[in-house]
């Protein structure tokens, strides 16, 4: 299917890290959906776990083919938490385009 709409998911990169299979990439999207619930709990400043969320975040972004949030984390770990606003938001156009994908 390739890109996404916005350009937040380089679905075609995951079709081919997943060889095609369809099924494994739903499951990939899926989890990294699940996860991602998980990880904005902690997307706060005042949350002393935010650096470890943004990490994580980070490398599973850049897994799936997020790579405009992969960088935005980056660069989350390196300015501080004045950067989470714009990981939040990276995560959310990532996340909507995910849905968009899934429903197509």
């Amino acid at each position: 299917m390739g890109e996404g709409v916005a350009g937040a998911v380089d679905f075609a990169y995951l079709e081919r890290f997943a060889a095609g299979d369809r099924g494994l990439v739903g499951e990939v999207l899926d989890l990294f959906a699940e996860q991602a619930a998980i990880w904005r709990l902690h997307l706060a400043p005042e949350d002393p776990a935010w650096r470890d969320a943004v990490h994580t975040l980070k490398g599973s972004a850049r897994g799936i083919g997020a790579h405009a949030l992969g960088e935005v984390c980056a660069q989350a770990e390196q300015q501080g938490a004045e950067a989470l606003p714009q990981v939040v938001g990276a995560l959310d156009a990532a996340l909507a385009e995910i849905a968009a994908y899934r429903a197509a």
